[in-house]
């Protein structure tokens, strides 16, 4: 874990440090508090989010993995955009980017409907037995 969170914070400070340079102090604080206050308010969101793709996955229009996928990516990108940095804030952004491309793929194919059945209820063949022998026993 250390050896992906030592070049992460190399390059958040490299790319942080040189847009500083471009932009300027006042332009760099300006995007750190705009990313942050986006950041929070998508993750304030989070549970109105959450609840939609429920919808979307009890209507058919989202599979389990797809709404797993466009859930993770959602939290991730909001979370990414409350830390302090380019790189966090590129990331983040190409997390939500991905969160809306899945939306958009889910919207644009057909809805599939997903009917959810019991186990074997497709092969049931429903009969009545009637048994002529014990018939014949009863009236002796």
């Amino acid at each position: 874990m250390i050896f992906v969170l030592i070049p992460f914070f190399l390059i958040e400070l490299y790319l942080s440090l040189k847009t500083g340079e471009e932009i300027g102090f006042l332009w760099s604080v300006i995007w750190i508090m705009s990313s942050f206050m986006l950041g929070m308010m998508l993750f304030q969101k989070s549970s109105q989010t959450m609840m939609g793709n429920m919808q979307s996955l009890k209507q058919g229009k989202l599979d389990m993995k797809r709404f797993q996928n466009v859930s993770m990516a959602y939290f991730i990108g909001a979370i990414l955009l409350m830390i302090p940095g380019v790189f966090s804030d590129l990331l983040g952004l190409f997390a939500l980017m991905y969160t809306v491309y899945l939306q958009f793929i889910v919207k644009i194919t057909p809805e599939q409907t997903i009917h959810f059945k019991k186990q074997g209820e497709e092969h049931v063949i429903d009969v009545e037995i009637i048994d002529e022998h014990s018939r014949s026993d009863r009236r002796s």
